[in-house]
């Protein structure tokens, strides 16, 4: 197997380091090791006409059939659903369901929480980052944010990436308390952000479809948050209401079908990031947690 290809990542849950199963591989070797894959990739799979074609046909009643597979082949729970299997009249109902509130406890304060299952980089100081996920391949906040006032206001702030894959939980919640604005799409197109391209092309990040919202926090401080769509998921949907307080851990949204990610930015000096998310960082290696989990405290 190509090098690039050995993805490993740190459970929190287990203690170990453990490959990551990326769904639909075949394909994706195809799409980014070859040229007719790469031609197929820019002509076709980033556009936002492919992601809703995809769409549709995840929300057509013949996807039903993928459910009951799709949870078997990768074990997922369903006794953290909200609803049974059974009940899903589409594979994108299944998709983005709902899990029961005892699914996901929240870490009790003072911390802030990871906002969504997935595998997660953090970095405390964005500034002194010799990578992401390789050594010296990094993008510009200015370029992310498309706005140079923020990037200077969060240059030397901590960085959180959380990445979701299609068998992970999809609705997107926030990592602290406090009062949301409405989020703004940045346009872009629709890459995928599987971890074989994310190693190809960091840049992603910043060229994708995404939006972009804050948090005002009592114990943080104004927290940026971002969506970033992806190939198969040009929709992020959003169930919050603008201006109005949130608890932490409050659902804020949902991505229909795909995998994705979410970034979360913290002012300069409002946050001391968990050590096994800096520690696994640092060799570039992610840390898979869930939703709730502890992402990071309040600087003592």
């Amino acid at each position: 197997m190509n090098p690039s290809h050995s993805i490993e990542f740190f459970n929190r849950y287990t203690g170990r380091i453990e490959p990551e199963s990326v769904y639909g591989l075949g394909f994706v070797r195809w799409t980014y090791d070859t040229m007719p894959g790469r031609l197929s990739l820019h002509a076709l799979a980033k556009r936002a006409l492919f992601s809703r074609w995809y769409g549709w046909r995840m929300d057509r009643p013949a996807s039903r059939a993928k459910v009951l597979p799709f949870i078997r082949d990768f074990g997922l729970d369903p006794a953290e659903f909200s609803a049974p299997p059974e009940s899903f009249r589409t594979f994108n109902e299944f998709f983005y369901r709902k899990l029961k509130p005892a699914a996901r406890p929240i870490a009790p304060d003072p911390a802030a929480v990871f906002p969504a299952d997935g595998r997660h980089l953090g970095f405390q100081d964005l500034s002194r980052t010799d990578g992401i996920f390789v050594k010296g391949a990094v993008f510009k906040l200015e370029e992310l944010l498309q706005s140079t006032e923020l990037a200077a206001r969060y240059r030397t702030g901590a960085l959180v990436i959380s990445r979701l894959c299609p068998v992970d939980y999809h609705r997107f919640h926030f990592p602290v308390a406090g009062v949301p604005d409405a989020a703004r799409i940045l346009p872009g197109p629709l890459f995928s952000v599987n971890p074989i391209a994310l190693r190809q092309n960091i840049h992603i990040f910043s060229q994708n479809k995404r939006a972009l919202s804050t948090v005002d926090s009592p114990a943080f401080g104004r927290v940026l948050l971002l969506e970033v769509g992806a190939t198969c998921v040009g929709s992020m949907e959003y169930t919050y209401a603008p201006g109005r307080p949130v608890a932490k851990g409050a659902e804020k949204g949902f991505f229909k079908f795909g995998g994705s990610s979410t970034i979360t930015i913290f002012e300069p000096g409002r946050i001391r990031l968990a050590d096994d998310l800096v520690a696994h960082s640092r060799e570039h290696r992610e840390l898979y947690a869930r939703m709730g989990d502890a992402l990071g405290t309040p600087p003592r």
